[in-house]
């Protein structure tokens, strides 16, 4: 392709694509060159293993993979039991983040290392000592800029050489606030795993269970990490709690009881522990002003083993956490019908076509319309004074355009049945048909003023006025008519049907909401969901866990969540989406080659 990066030569004859893999691997080579000899203090105990790693989700298996294959006997702690292994990655739709993929060009879409950086500085807004070496987005922006080149450069090819495929329709998330270097992603990069977030997980899971019959890991499960053993300064080991055992199911919550105590020492430890969606109280706690009142009710996007205890943990052996106010919860929750773990919410993942309205039935306007400005509109939500707002669509859109987070709400894509998938052309996903049928956030009607009236059954608050909604969705549905519109939504469908891949599998024809042909109507109440933490434990680009001064921590590694997916906020106030999964493995990969040539002899 013309414009491809991936063809276009510099006057070397090398493709940016190679530059920016060469260029990484000279900053990691440098990087890990110079974390390769640390001052280790002597503990005064036999180690027990070369590296402790504590967390057994997505970055763990990473950072344990790296460093069994450089030899090391890695310790893999995770207070959950086996069924466990693979953490909320398991649980993820597996979208990654990649810029200038053969998926892109195969979609005719234009993608540029420079675009995807201009879209990644608008998203993050980084604005906190970001030049000064002791400023919280002094590293997460430096992660940030190694993360984009990693995501233009190797990361596919590395990922793909393990075996993990794509589906070839990109999606287009976070589509932003309006404004060419503003928040949001220019073109599609979401890549969806084909396998879902067990395919992505797999490839490193093989490789820990295959070092582990080698004698390289050892897997200790039920063991809960209490506290980081310090000795003169540097991370000598961990201790805590042994609990009991538990045949409890993947996600499912277990036992605290604890039957024993333990401590274990290594010259290293990487902590892998994950963030806070599923500790409420801890999530309230760090809610920004600017985000409005933290909500009363939210549902919750992962295990309730997301409780965020690392982190308090590592600040006491003297980590930094910064950017703790910065976090990524979404605002199309559902309450799951059949829950796995306590409060059980489901995203949508939604098409742009649905009308948002607030709890009392007011229309959201730009950048509040699906799919575009996350964060925005949880603010707008917040605003209102209640914890909930409205999809009001019909089955036309929902049957094209609704997807459910979740590996375990794809089987399609997660068991990789074609048949199964193209079954989405001629019906509703029998997920999406399910929570319709049993969802209690669900309201179907067969006229508008039937649909006002389970809307306001559903809340109890009799807050939606009819002749108001009605008011709203006819002046909207005029639009429809003309080729041409002052509608911002109307614009966005129709800048949607103009990319073959949502006009193929994310975006219904336009048409009325009112039309009986498209019908039945129906209202979704949408309430806050909890997920990601965004900032984290302060780490340098070799994933050394840093001070209150900005001095490397000896011993003490952090990845994934926990770190807030490299330097304590790569994804500054928001996410681009496809990058939390990438996140994992990018800090992952990076702290366990330098935990690796930390612990060379």
């Amino acid at each position: 392709m013309e414009n491809s990066t991936e063809n276009s030569a510099s006057p070397a004859g090398i493709s940016r694509r190679h530059a920016l893999t060469a260029a990484g691997g000279v900053l990691a080579g440098a990087a890990l060159a110079q974390a390769a000899v640390p001052a280790f203090a002597a503990s005064g105990a036999s180690s027990d293993a070369d590296a402790i790693v504590v967390g057994g989700g997505l970055a763990g298996l990473v950072a344990t993979a790296e460093l069994a294959a450089a030899g090391r006997k890695v310790l893999l702690l995770d207070q959950e039991p086996e069924s466990n292994l693979g953490g909320q990655a398991f649980w993820s739709f597996g979208g990654l983040f990649f810029v200038d993929s053969e998926e892109q060009r195969l979609m005719g879409i234009k993608d540029t290392h420079e675009l995807a950086w201009q879209d990644w500085l608008g998203t993050a807004g980084f604005d906190r000592g970001v030049f000064d070496p002791g400023g919280q987005d002094y590293w997460a922006r430096k992660w940030a800029e190694a993360y984009v080149d990693f995501a233009a450069g190797e990361k596919r090819s590395w990922l793909h050489g393990l075996g993990v495929r794509w589906f070839p329709i990109v999606g287009w998330a976070e589509r932003g606030g309006g404004l060419a270097d503003g928040h949001g992603n220019s073109v599609p990069r979401f890549h969806v795993t084909w396998g879902t977030g067990p395919a992505v997980v797999e490839p490193f899971e093989k490789k820990v269970r295959a070092a582990a019959k080698d004698g390289r890991v050892t897997f200790t499960f039920r063991h809960r990490v209490d506290d980081l053993v310090v000795t003169g300064g540097a991370v000598t080991g961990v201790s805590g709690a042994i609990l009991e055992p538990s045949d409890a199911a993947r996600g499912k919550p277990t036992s605290r009881t604890v039957v024993g105590h333990f401590e274990l020492n290594a010259p290293v430890v990487i902590v892998t522990s994950g963030g806070i969606g599923a500790n409420h109280d801890l999530v309230r706690r760090n809610w920004p002003d600017r985000l409005g009142s933290p909500p009363k009710f939210m549902v919750t996007g992962v295990p309730a083993y997301v409780d965020g205890r690392m982190l308090a943990i590592t600040e006491k052996a003297g980590g930094r956490i910064v950017n703790p106010d910065r976090m990524w919860h979404y605002t199309e929750g559902l309450r799951n019908y059949d829950p796995i773990w306590p409060g059980h919410g489901i995203r949508i993942l939604p098409g742009p076509s649905s009308m948002w309205f607030d709890a009392k039935g007011k229309r959201f306007s730009t950048p509040d319309i699906p799919g575009y400005d996350t964060l925005h509109t949880l603010e707008t939500i917040t605003a209102t004074g209640y914890d909930y707002s409205w999809f009001v669509t019909t089955q036309k859109i929902i049957a094209k355009e609704f997807a459910l987070s979740g590996s375990e709400q794809n089987p399609d894509l997660t068991n990789k049945d074609i048949l199964q998938l193209l079954s989405r052309i001629w019906q509703t996903p029998e997920p999406i048909q399910r929570f319709r049928d049993k969802g209690e956030d669900f309201v179907v009607a067969g006229t508008l003023p039937q649909l006002v009236a389970g809307m306001n059954k559903l809340t109890g608050d009799n807050l939606i006025d009819l002749a108001d909604l009605t008011r709203q969705i006819e002046a909207r549905d005029r639009e429809i008519a003309n080729p041409y519109t002052k509608d911002v939504q109307v614009m966005g469908i129709r800048n949607a049907l103009a990319y073959p891949g949502d006009t193929l599998s994310r975006t219904a024809s336009a048409h009325r909401i009112l039309d009986p042909s498209a019908g039945p109507l129906i209202a979704v109440r949408l309430n806050i969901l909890t997920r990601k933490t965004l900032g984290g434990l302060q780490t340098d680009l070799t994933g050394r866990v840093l001070d209150a001064s900005g001095n490397p921590i000896s011993g003490l590694y952090a990845a994934g969540e926990v770190s807030g997916f490299g330097g304590g906020g790569v994804h500054g106030y928001r996410s681009l989406e496809g990058t939390f999964l990438g996140g994992c493995l990018f800090s992952g990969r990076a702290a366990g080659r330098a935990a690796a040539a930390a612990t060379a002899t």
